[in-house]
């Protein structure tokens, strides 16, 4: 099964997905679409990672576009305004950057850093106006994106971006601090931390600048609205377990849903890897059920008023993207750089990483 993916060339290349990991409900039933903004997109944000020093020039040359970042970002949030999307992608892009400090942390044992890290991202968070100037490139830029994305909406939806990201940072370091032990999470327990390192909420809270309107918290809290946004954001999370399985074994990894049922549940690595996919596809297709409901709330909201009418259209702009998603972080998961570990010299340490970007002398 394959996609023709959008490339910066003339001229697309197939994507062919693995049997293992193919979805053909996704490719029959999720269409995938791109922001007409995405070409733009890839390029702004590729200066933004050279201006802010978040990797090195040569890296991004070589690397950059291949990671597909923008791809991801430009197949989720539909709709968005030009600077809204690019402020998303951007920070995307900085996520990302992060996870691989935080990673390169780990392997090298570095606690005192990553413990310093962490403060300064808390206190970015809540002040980045402050941090703009930062000597680390990863706070500055960390600043530099969050106080773009503050500008957008109220700031009651500042503070609970806020609030669901400094619960991303400790789940971060929850993570470090078991990596570093060796200590394997039980199912549940991963579960409930893989919310927060994945940031289930965090793209949740972005639907809402994509579509122009804070969603009040009764909207927000609705049974199916919130049922769809969780089973979106979990369908990436564990998708991205089954993809990196094979590969997070065999580096000693502690950190994956598969490697959790092995632990704690008994199961062998085919039978994890089954119920991984099962899991997958029990996200799927609860999705299909629940979206419906999730729309006919939408379509409750509009009580013939101006604000009844504009709240509905929100709701069903984000319901839609929620949809978006599937087949983003699928695709996503087939074309990135990140993810084709057989082609990489050294399978521990990813080619666009250097030491100097992970903070290191």
């Amino acid at each position: 099964m394959h996609a023709f993916r959008h490339g910066t060339t003339a001229t697309p290349t197939a994507v062919v997905v693995p049997p293992s990991l193919a979805l053909p409900v996704i490719e029959s039933a999720f269409p995938r679409q791109l922001h007409p903004y995405w070409p733009r997109l890839q390029e702004k944000t590729r200066l933004w990672l050279l201006e802010k020093r978040l990797m090195p020039a040569d890296k991004v040359r070589e690397y950059a576009d291949g990671l597909c970042y923008t791809d991801l970002m430009a197949g989720y949030y539909l709709g968005a305004p030009d600077e809204v999307l690019q402020a998303i992608a951007d920070y995307s892009a900085w996520f990302f950057v992060w996870d691989d400090r935080h990673d390169r942390y780990v392997v090298h044992g570095r606690a005192d850093d990553w413990r310093r890290l962490r403060h300064r991202l808390h206190s970015a968070l809540d002040a980045p106006r402050h941090h703009l100037h930062h000597p680390d490139p990863l706070v500055a830029g960390f600043a530099d994106s969050v106080l773009r994305l503050y500008g957008f909406l109220p700031g009651t939806w500042n503070q609970r971006f806020a609030r669901h990201f400094h619960a991303v940072i400790e789940a971060y370091d929850r993570e470090f601090r078991n990596r570093t032990e060796g200590y394997i999470p039980g199912v549940e327990e991963y579960l409930a931390l893989r919310r927060h390192t994945f940031a289930h909420w965090i793209w949740t809270d972005l639907l809402e600048p994509s579509a122009g309107f804070e969603l009040p918290d009764a909207v927000r809290e609705n049974p199916a609205y919130r049922r769809a946004a969780l089973l979106s954001q979990e369908f990436a999370a564990w998708y991205n377990d089954l993809c990196s399985l094979p590969k997070e074994i065999a580096g000693d990894e502690v950190h994956n849903l598969g490697i959790s049922l092995i632990t704690h549940e008994g199961l062998t690595l085919e039978e994890s890897v089954d119920e991984v996919r099962r899991r997958v596809e029990e996200c799927i297709s609860e999705f299909l059920q629940v979206e419906k409901d999730a729309l006919r709330f939408a379509d409750g909201l509009d009580d013939g008023t101006v604000r009844g009418k504009e709240l509905s259209a929100a709701v069903r702009a984000c319901v839609g993207n929620m949809r978006n998603w599937f087949s983003s972080v699928y695709w996503f998961h087939h074309e990135s750089g990140r993810y084709m570990v057989d082609t990489w010299d050294d399978r521990s340490t990813p080619p666009y990483v250097t030491n100097e970007a992970a903070g290191e002398k």
